[in-house]
């Protein structure tokens, strides 16, 4: 089995989560993100699964392998610090996600849905790639 199959059953496992949690589902993530209306609180048990096993199969994982199975090391991020960039940017996604009710995951699931909200998130998610380069 090589790379590019891998990278498919974890896509399609990825995509599959984000359905069946309600995350490519703008309404329940915009209810989520309400917190002084009408909240709902469900998405919090997806974000803390997906954390509890991301991180105790990275744990356990790391402690057996001494670099990911496609990789030559295991790819940490070196910047530790809180920095404008870091505050503008988040806030940047926040914003956006809390509008549009997608963020770039569930956004992409989203055109096998044929959403046609989805596009201009998409297209927004890309002017913002591009206009990055050109701040920076």
């Amino acid at each position: 089995m090589n790379k590019n199959f891998f990278v498919l059953v974890s896509s399609l496992l990825f995509g599959l989560g984000l359905e069946v949690s309600g995350m490519t589902n703008p309404q329940k993530v915009q209810g989520f993100l309400n917190l002084f209306g009408d909240w709902d609180p469900s998405l919090i048990f997806v974000m803390v699964g997906a954390i509890a096993l991301k991180g105790s199969v990275y744990f356990f994982l790391k402690k057996k392998y001494q670099k990911p199975w496609f990789e030559s090391e295991f790819y940490l991020p070196s910047k530790s610090t809180i920095d404008k960039k870091l505050i503008i940017g988040s806030f940047i996604f926040g914003l956006g996600w809390a509008i549009s009710g997608f963020c770039p995951g569930p956004a992409v699931a989203g055109v096998f849905r044929l959403q046609p909200e989805v596009f201009v998130v998409i297209a927004s998610m890309l002017t913002g790639m591009v206009a990055y380069k050109f701040v920076e």
